[in-house]
């Protein structure tokens, strides 16, 4: 091309893009359209302009849903829209039960095994055992395929009263289960406990529905136990319903405690008081929190932290304290929009500062060295700061314990010991006797004969020196879940190489009695 040909083209070029501006300036159509800074008819002539302008037909559910959740997502992190199953799969997870056939399963190597199945619910009415490989539900295939696990318990949850078809693999059989879906309780008490003549240990995941009668329950049977001591658990807890974490809290205090106050533009400050009737206001308390405490929880931290009523062990939690309350819409859909902060007795804001890097503060306190220093914590970031301050432990990450880590060696060890020994641990139901069975099992030479054998690992001495406490310690609890006891051997067993409980188990409570 010539110079003169080249610079035609451009001409061209440019003029054929200043036709299309030039039409949409002076064509007739441009038009301007009136709003009125500060309310919301810009939002509502918008979508007048799309159903009157767009030049193909539009979904308007899908614009809808999208419009909502922009809205929501611009006000702050915990305002949210949700769609009808995002919204039915949060509502069952706080609901205290949910749809489904009654089991608990891991993966560890590609293919779901069942570990627990539900006393009373479907499952075992029908006969799956743990152990039980699931091979497909409703003839879709889901071992050894790369199956998502979220999208595993999809299709085995649904309405109660509907079936589906279950295949599993037991030893070297093949069996099919017609399994009629039932509610199914939830528990948020994971584990509890006498970790030894008079202190109990309770952990607790999440703050649902039933989340007061299940620690209420589990701590009245510790008590007759002779517990006088309590370590309550609620790390990686983020929350949940705030009642909940009002019952809680009533059990430890004393008459006219402040438990929280919340307060908003729209919500007038509302203040929560112990009315001095709760069974544990003269048992001693430790706490154990960490980054993944939220919302409940720090209420419940702050509540007995301000009072004197706790020693609250662990590292800095969240920092989400921001009140949502839920709205619903009649097509099934909802959303939650924050109305208020809260704040401790004492008046702490339990919400940390929210920005651009909000959803990676957590990461950012592992580069700031919050997660190793007790100096890096600082108030005016949120959350609730501990009395005892336990850093992250680094020490035990070995190469050989990481490689174990990464091929999910301890899991499936575990898994592949329970289908050869599946009688002998089937049938253990008391504490003692797991942890004679396990001591006198061989599990350290068992194992690092099926991390060479299956996934080629074998340690240095040296590199055992380091790992063999921790590795060892995981595998036991593993093993010891598939046994009666099910979580509570897993939790029993783990703490002993938790810093968290040991450090907080070596310290003293504060007393439960006010100073007169």
């Amino acid at each position: 091309m010539n110079k003169s040909s080249y610079i035609v083209a451009v001409l061209g070029i440019a003029i054929g893009a200043l036709g299309v501006l030039t039409f949409q300036a002076v064509g007739g159509r441009q038009k301007v359209l009136r709003t009125k800074s500060g309310d919301w008819s810009k939002v509502a002539l918008i979508l007048e302009s799309i159903d009157n302008n767009y030049v193909d037909t539009v979904d308007r559910k899908k614009v809808t849903d999208a419009v909502a959740q922009a809205a929501l997502g611009a006000l702050d992190p915990h305002s949210i829209y949700m769609v009808p199953q995002e919204r039915k799969e949060h509502d069952e997870d706080l609901a205290g039960n949910f749809d489904g056939i009654g089991i608990q399963f891991n993966v560890p190597n590609d293919t779901a095994v069942v570990i627990e199945v539900i006393p009373g619910g479907p499952s075992e009415k029908t006969g799956l055992m743990p152990g039980d490989r699931l091979l497909s539900v409703d003839g879709t295939c889901i071992a050894g395929v790369g199956f998502p696990q979220d999208s595993m318990v999809r299709k085995m949850k649904g309405q109660a009263g509907t079936k589906v078809n279950v295949t599993v693999k037991r030893g070297d059989e093949t069996i099919p289960f017609e399994i009629t879906r039932g509610k199914i309780p939830t528990h948020s008490v994971d584990a509890s406990f006498m970790v030894n003549d008079t202190t109990g240990y309770i952990r607790l995941s999440k703050f649902s529905r039933t989340t007061g009668k299940e620690f209420l329950d589990s701590s009245l049977s510790l008590l007759e136990s002779g517990m006088t001591d309590m370590i309550l658990d609620i790390r990686e807890n983020s929350g949940g319903f705030l009642d909940q974490a009002l019952v809680l809290s009533n059990l430890f205090l004393h008459e006219g405690d402040q438990i929280v106050y919340m307060e908003g533009l729209h919500r007038k400050r509302e203040d929560f008081k112990a009315d001095g009737r709760g069974p544990l206001q003269n048992i001693t308390l430790k706490l154990l929190i960490d980054e993944n405490s939220a919302s409940s929880s720090e209420i419940l931290a702050g509540a007995l932290q301000d009072n004197g009523r706790a020693l609250v062990v662990g590292r800095r939690s969240f920092g989400k304290g921001l009140v949502q309350e839920p709205f619903y819409f009649s097509d099934g859909s909802g959303m939650r929009i924050t109305v208020a902060r809260f704040y401790t007795p004492s008046g702490r804001c339990i919400q940390k500062p929210y920005g651009d890097d909000y959803e990676y503060e957590v990461l950012k306190r592992y580069d700031e060295g919050e997660m190793m220093v007790a100096d890096s914590m600082k108030a005016e970031n949120g959350g609730i700061i501990p009395d005892v301050f336990v850093p992250i432990d680094t020490t035990k990450a070995g190469q050989f314990y990481i490689a174990c880590t990464r091929k999910a060696t301890t899991m499936r060890f575990a898994s592949d010991y329970f289908d050869r020994h599946k009688e002998e641990l089937s049938n253990i139901s008391d504490y003692r006797s797991l942890l004679d069975y396990l001591n006198s099992a061989g599990l350290e030479t068992a194992f690092l004969d099926f991390a060479w054998k299956r996934d080629g690992l074998r340690p240095s001495a040296q590199e055992w020196e380091k790992d063999k406490k921790y590795l060892m310690t995981q595998v036991d609890a593993l093993v010891g879940r598939y046994s009666q006891l099910g979580d509570a051997a897993y939790y029993h067993i783990f703490l002993e190489i938790d810093n968290t409980f040991n450090v907080a188990l070596a310290h003293p409570a504060p007393s439960p009695y006010p100073e007169s």
